[in-house]
């Protein structure tokens, strides 16, 4: 995850040497005389990290319009801080200041997307970013114990 802007113009950076490394290797390979399939299968790895680069990219970048994904259980609470503060236009310097520790720490703990932090450091953080979190317990959709009104059906053999 991209969590500030050094990051991201190094991820730009990186996602623009990619393109070419990648542009160059297929040349190469092509040039060998490898064909189609097999040409696709030796870049493909290549690929593979260029795409997930450049979602990071397009993740971060939606993340700088405001565009925040739900957050649907506590196991995803560390990203959505993140996510908070970078669509809130924050710097780490800045939420480190509104929470009275020093940058590092914030930089640390989003390194770490808050790993184990405690329900009160959520919400002293959450206070800082000026966000109120609303929560909602639904039901599964499907249960998987038996519903005690309903009777058992027998079945027939034979």
């Amino acid at each position: 995850m991209i969590r500030n802007e050094s990051e991201y113009q190094e991820a730009v950076r990186r996602l623009h040497d990619e393109r070419a490394r990648l542009k160059d290797h297929k040349a190469r390979l092509e040039g060998m005389g490898l064909g189609a399939e097999e040409v696709k299968r030796a870049i493909d790895p290549l690929r593979s990290f260029h795409d997930q680069l450049a979602e990071e990219l397009e993740s971060y970048e939606r993340l700088k319009r405001g565009d925040i994904a739900e957050l649907m259980n506590l196991h995803g609470l560390g990203h959505a801080l993140i996510a908070l503060r970078i669509a809130l236009g924050l710097t780490q310097r800045e939420l480190a200041t509104r929470l009275g520790v020093h940058e590092s720490q914030v930089s640390r703990d989003e390194r770490n997307e808050y790993h184990n932090i405690t329900v009160d450091r959520a919400s002293r953080i959450l206070d800082a970013l000026g966000v109120r979190m609303r929560s909602a317990f639904e039901q599964p959709l499907v249960s998987s114990k038996p519903d005690p009104t309903q009777t058992p059906q027998a079945t027939a053999v034979g």
